[in-house]
């Protein structure tokens, strides 16, 4: 898990907002909402899980991965590398 209480409080923030999505999906199927509406409601909690998830496995990466006084050494560089690929699949 995240190091410092800004990182913690950062994704505590994300979850609350993938909450608040979660429940409009909810209120749109109770209010009889049309398969578009319910599909863009999904689609944008998707889309910000995902991101959480990019920013947990990137703290990871960064805090239990790279020893932080080789990150300028190759496999540091590799490391970057991997967080920029998964970034760009999964945001």
């Amino acid at each position: 898990m995240t190091h410092t209480n800004k990182e913690k409080q950062k994704l505590l923030n994300r979850m609350r907002r993938i909450r608040g999505q979660v429940e409009a999906i909810q209120r749109v199927l109770e209010g009889d909402g049309t398969c578009l509406a319910i599909l863009q409601q999904a689609t944008a909690c998707r889309g910000a899980l995902d991101g959480f998830i990019a920013e947990v496995v990137e703290d990871h990466i960064r805090d239990h991965v790279i020893d932080p006084e080789r990150r300028d050494s190759p496999q540091g560089q590799a490391a970057e590398e991997l967080i920029d690929i998964m970034h760009s699949y999964l945001t």
